[in-house]
Order: C-alpha cells, then sequence, then structure tokens
C-alpha cells in the first residue's frame, strides 16, 4: 500500500497525540487524500463533503469536537477535488441540459457516478482497515453515503444525511439565487476566487453569520492553496444528475439513519431532507431552524450532540 503526506507546507498537526496529518494512499484506482482525528481503538466515523467542497470544509475544530466524543474521525477528499486525484473528460453542463433533465427526463452524461465514489470511500476503508463505519455525509457526501449504504450495508453501521436528498425529482428546485451560484462560470483568478467564496457562503448560509464571514477568507486561502479543479467540480455535479432517485431503493435500508436539514436551506430544500427521512424505515428527523447549506458553528453543538447520540446510541444497541 502506498502512503504519501498531501500536508501542504508550513501546516502542523492540529493535535499531534491524536492526529494523523493528511496523507494519501491508492484506493479503487485512484489517490485519495485523507486525514484523522482520534483515537485509533475508537469508533470510526467518516466524513464525506459534498459538491466542489474540499475535506478542509469539516471544519479542523468541528473534527476534534467529534473526536472527543469517542470517535476516530476521518475526513477525505471525493475524487476530482483537493488533493485527491483528478480525472479528465466531460463538459461544462449546460442550462439546456438541466431542462431537458428537469422536464423531459433526459439524462445527462456523465463521466462517473455516486456509485463510483461510494466505491471510492469503500477503498479507503479497505486502505485503512476499517471493516464498518458511521457514515456522516454532507449535501452529495450524504448521497454517497446513501448510496454506500444501498450498495454495501455491511460496511455502514449508521448513517448521518445532512442537507442532502434522496435525487427524487418531485423535490422542489433550489432557488434562483442558489442555482444561479452553482453554474457560474469559475473564477479567474485568486481575488475573484476569495470574493466569491464569500459570496457563495453567504448565499448558502441564507442569513446573517458574522462570525463566519470574517473567517471564510483564511477559508478561501486555504482552499486555493490546496488547489482548485473547476472541471472536477462540473464532473461531481454531473455524477449527481446522472445517478437517478434512490427513494425505492431507500425503503429497503436496515440501517439506523439519522437526517439533518435546515429549515431555510436553498440549495437542497428542505423538503428534501423530509424526503429521505420518509424514505428510510424508522429514520429520525432533526430539522434545525434557521440552518442554511451550511455547517455554521452556532449550530455545531446541536448537530455534534445528535450524530454523537445517533452513532453511539447504534453502536451500544449492536453491542
Amino acid at each position: 500500500m502506498r502512503y504519501n503526506s498531501c500536508l501542504p507546507q508550513g501546516n502542523t498537526p492540529v493535535n499531534a497525540s491524536a492526529h494523523l496529518p493528511p496523507q494519501t494512499v491508492r484506493a479503487n484506482g485512484i489517490d485519495i487524500c485523507y486525514e484523522i482525528f482520534g483515537n485509533d481503538n475508537a469508533e470510526p466515523l467518516l466524513l464525506i463533503m459534498g459538491l466542489g467542497a474540499q475535506m478542509v470544509h469539516w471544519d479542523d475544530a468541528f473534527c476534534e469536537q467529534l473526536a472527543a466524543r469517542g470517535f476516530r474521525v476521518i475526513r477525505f477528499d471525493n475524487r476530482d477535488i483537493g488533493k485527491s486525484s483528478h480525472l479528465t473528460g466531460g463538459k461544462r453542463l449546460t442550462p439546456l441540459e438541466l431542462l431537458k433533465l428537469r422536464f423531459l427526463r433526459i439524462p445527462v452524461a456523465a463521466t462517473y457516478k455516486l456509485i463510483d465514489m461510494a466505491k471510492d470511500t469503500i477503498g479507503l476503508m479497505d486502505a485503512l482497515g476499517i471493516k464498518s463505519a458511521h457514515l456522516v455525509g454532507a449535501s452529495m457526501g450524504g448521497m454517497i453515503a446513501q448510496e454506500l449504504t444501498l450498495s454495501f450495508p455491511q460496511r455502514a453501521r449508521s448513517l448521518t444525511s445532512i442537507m442532502s436528498t434522496t435525487g427524487n425529482p418531485r423535490v422542489p428546485p433550489p432557488t434562483r439565487e442558489a442555482a444561479a451560484m452553482l453554474m457560474a462560470p469559475p473564477p479567474r483568478s485568486k481575488e475573484e476566487f476569495i470574493t466569491r467564496f464569500g459570496q457563495t457562503w453567504k448565499v448558502l448560509r441564507a442569513g446573517s453569520f458574522p462570525e463566519e464571514e470574517a473567517l471564510d477568507p483564511g477559508r478561501a486561502e486555504r482552499v486555493f492553496a490546496r488547489g482548485l479543479n473547476p472541471a472536477g467540480v462540473g464532473r461531481q455535479l454531473r455524477a449527481v444528475l446522472a445517478s437517478g432517485s434512490r427513494k425505492e431503493r431507500l425503503h429497503g435500508v436496515k440501517t439506523p439513519t439519522l437526517v439533518i436539514h435546515g429549515t431555510v436551506d436553498p440549495l437542497v430544500r428542505p423538503e428534501g431532507g423530509k424526503d429521505t427521512a420518509e424514505s428510510i424505515p424508522g429514520a429520525k428527523l432533526l430539522m434545525i431552524a434557521g440552518m442554511g447549506h451550511a455547517l455554521p458553528m452556532r449550530f455545531w453543538p446541536e448537530i455534534i450532540d445528535a450524530i454523537d447520540e445517533h452513532a453511539h446510541g447504534t453502536a451500544a444497541k449492536a453491542a
């Protein structure tokens, strides 16, 4: 097995006593960059990030707080993002393709689908010697976690699907502002990227979060330093759209499931979370008032408590 560091020069581990800095491992035929917080003997918990978002969008402190609850927290870059393999092929998605998909049910072409990204996650688990783990996915990451649970149920100890959906075409589409942001051409310079980063998250948070906005320039710098891949984001978006609805298949899920969604999500509307919970037998639904399509710090206590209670509760029942 080949492991390399994918830590940018100058970075230092957050908590050296229980922290494995970013490494790259070969899994499912690609390189995956991952990072681990927490003790090796703790309950493994995989954090799966969303469309166009690097693993660092799971904030360092968020990961540390989960690790402090007794989890071995693993975050990683999906394919086509950050320090994981960047693939090739595919064209930029056009508004016409979206219209054909929405109204005529004509599928979009895709280089890969969500099942391939689920297999990447399985490959990472295999490389790390993890037979099963608690899965926590945000947005597209929730879709990947759902697909993994459907296709490899024995590998999922529990499922937490955050601000995600089933792929059901009846779920309302994003707001016009959120959709425009999703389809905007990529920034042409670092300065434009940093400005756009702040604008994007302001739309996604759907509220007043000055404490987050103060941190956005630094977060944007970190993401930029790890490398952008606009074509990869386009391939990820095609993967989501080409994978269709999981709704009917989700009726058969036996894995304990928690669904978390914001009441003002402009990208994956609240109905997406409700549809997920309604589709999975016994799923618990937590709607967070005032939360949009983001994980602002003010909501962490409620989110981390819910993940902790769900995952450890599942583990206790299985013992």
